[in-house]
């Protein structure tokens, strides 16, 4: 039995989020029919983490076992003829049985995306978060740095998360303005449901100048998620990149 690991991109637009559910299209139930079709095996697609409904992925990790002899090649051209557009499989190789597409990551990269000026977008609108008042650029990127570090993120955790801990580490949170676009840049080692977007939703508020920039602070060490700011729209939510430590092919030594 061979293990695959797939790096997938698509538009959750249409989706119910990653995981499969009784009540809506998700992507995994995509790939594990696609994958079926394939090898004619009934296998399990596991991702490096949940993305919600809507959000979007430029570079989401997965792993399969499969009996199959088909090359990385072959299996990549196969999903990719098999898949609706708006999901594609970008890479495929073969990795040792003790990788895991969740347990071995270290790092993920998600990106948010606001469109900031008078109009909206026909092309975007489905992968960006529409804002027609001024955002104060500069006040968010100041308390952005609150929010850099270890830290207990209770304050910013969607309800109905279940984790054992809910202190995260954010190693960087970036804000970038380019004419009209604005892209929030966050790098950690996990996040807690709808932590992205409701940190998010709280700096856009500073934007505002509905609150103020120290404020973030007083929110972030209060741990109540009534004092955060609202749950930004998942349209402007992507998974970039999932980072792991050296990757080892099969037959390599230790």
């Amino acid at each position: 039995m061979r293990k695959l690991k797939i790096l997938i991109e698509y538009d959750g637009t249409q989706y119910h989020g990653w995981q499969c559910q009784a009540n809506g299209l998700a992507i995994q139930e995509v790939l594990q029919k696609t994958l079926k079709k394939i090898t004619q095996e009934k296998k399990s697609v596991v991702a490096s983490g949940r993305t919600d409904a809507g959000v979007h992925a430029e570079g989401q990790v997965a792993h399969f076992f499969t009996s199959s002899r088909m090359t990385p090649r072959e299996l990549l051209k196969a999903f990719n003829s098999l898949l609706p557009p708006d999901i594609v499989v970008k890479k495929v190789e073969e990795v040792n049985a003790n990788f895991h597409a969740q347990k071995s990551a270290t790092r993920k990269t998600y990106r948010y995306t606001i469109l900031n000026r008078d109009f909206p977008s026909a092309l975007w609108r489905c992968q960006a978060h529409y804002i027609a008042s001024p955002l104060n650029v500069s006040a968010m990127r100041r308390a952005a740095k609150y929010l850099v570090g270890k830290h207990d993120f209770s304050a910013f955790q969607g309800a109905g998360g279940k984790v054992n801990s809910t202190v995260r580490e954010i190693d960087s949170l970036t804000i970038q303005k380019k004419d009209d676009w604005i892209h929030f840049n966050v790098v950690g080692n996990g996040f807690l449901k709808y932590m992205v977007r409701n940190i998010v939703g709280t700096l856009i508020q500073v934007g505002q100048e509905k609150i103020t920039v120290k404020q973030t602070q007083v929110i972030l060490q209060s741990r109540d998620r009534t004092q955060a700011g609202p749950t930004a729209p998942a349209r402007g939510l992507c998974l970039v990149t999932v980072k792991y430590g050296v990757l080892k092919t099969p037959g390599t030594k230790s």
